[in-house]
Order: structure tokens, then sequence, then C-alpha cells
């Protein structure tokens, strides 16, 4: 089955009734993002970026979890074919390409965990992974924020592990990257950005 931003949104939509939660809200946001950024880029195509951005949770489909979202959701997307948004459900969580760099907990199998340090030490990203990972940091379930109130908000959320400030480096980078491709600020892609991350 190809991969289309229909297709991409009835998934969500039905991941949403098996697990519902503001999750869903933030993937739309992240695929939002994804889609005006890439509109900027005349080697991305926007559709992708959105169907990368609407699927990168579809993990959460099978429950409340920490990390093994990320391994659910490579699975759910391989049983449809869709090997880049595979990818993507693992990839977003590791702007250092280093499974030691996890913010979350590992509430899955030891050959579970080998595969996702395997898979990670092997796959090349691209401009699709790291956009990704930078909207990802750009969402909220309310809407767009500056990239520092989403670090704030996971901090609160998941502690501040030795490798977080390392973290928010890297996505600093990626954001800077991006601005280079599109000469210019991806906050001005973001409708409302100002306006939800100051209330």
């Amino acid at each position: 089955m190809e991969l289309n931003c229909k297709i991409a949104e009835i998934e969500l939509e039905h991941a949403g009734i098996l697990n519902p939660g503001q999750w869903i809200d933030h993937s739309r946001f992240v695929a939002l993002a994804c889609k005006n950024i890439a509109l900027q880029c005349s080697d991305l195509s926007p559709e992708k970026a959105y169907c990368f951005g609407l699927l990168h949770d579809i993990g959460r489909y099978a429950g409340v979890t920490s990390e093994k979202h990320l391994i659910d959701g490579y699975r759910f997307c391989m049983k449809r074919g869709w090997e880049k948004a595979a990818q993507i459900c693992i990839s977003h969580a590791f702007m250092i390409q280093d499974i030691k760099t996890s913010i979350g907990t590992f509430d899955v199998s030891e050959d579970e965990y080998q595969f996702m340090d395997n898979f990670l030490k092997n796959i090349v990203y691209d401009d699709y992974d790291r956009l990704v990972q930078l909207c990802d940091a750009l969402a909220l379930p309310s809407g767009f924020c500056l990239l520092e109130k989403r670090f704030v908000d996971v901090a609160i959320r998941y502690g501040t592990p030795p490798v977080t400030v390392e973290r928010w480096k890297k996505i600093i980078e990626i954001k800077e990257q991006f601005e280079k491709k599109i000469n210019g600020s991806i906050y001005e892609l973001l409708p409302g950005v100002i306006e939800n991350s100051f209330r």
C-alpha cells in the first residue's frame, strides 16, 4: 500500500481511537511544520514530509509506553511497506545517532533493544529524518512553539539526563541547517508560534 496524506491521516485517526491522547494533536502539528518547511526546500516533497510527521509517533497506538513506541511504530510502518516512515519512527528520537542518547525508558525486550541499537548504527539520516527531528521539537499539542519552550516541556516530563544539552545543541544545529536551505527563519513558516509560545 503506497503511503499518501489521506492514508496517513486515516491511520493517525484510527490510532487515536486505540490510544487517545495529546500525542495525536502533537503529531498533526509536527506534520504541518514538516510540510510548511518542505514547501520551501526544492529537494523535499511536502507530501512525504507531511506523512512522515503524521506517523512519527504512530507506535503510540499500542498504548502508553516510553521508548517502546519507537519499535512499535517501526513495525507498524514496515508491515505496510513504508520503509522510510518506519525508519523515522525510530530516528526521530535520536537526533544524535546513538541509542545511548535516549532520554526515555527502554520498556522493550533485550532483543528489541539490540535491534534498535544496530538499526541506528547502520541507517543513513537524510533531510527527512532531520526535518522530523526538528519539527518534533517545534510542536506542542496546542500548536507551534519556540524550541526553547518545547525543550523545557520535555525536560519537565523526562528530566535532564547528561545528554540533554547535547541533544538541544543538535536540534539547534539542525534548525540552522534548514534556515540556510530556506534562506530565512523557520518560525516565519509556523502560524501562531509566537502566541502559542507565550501563553
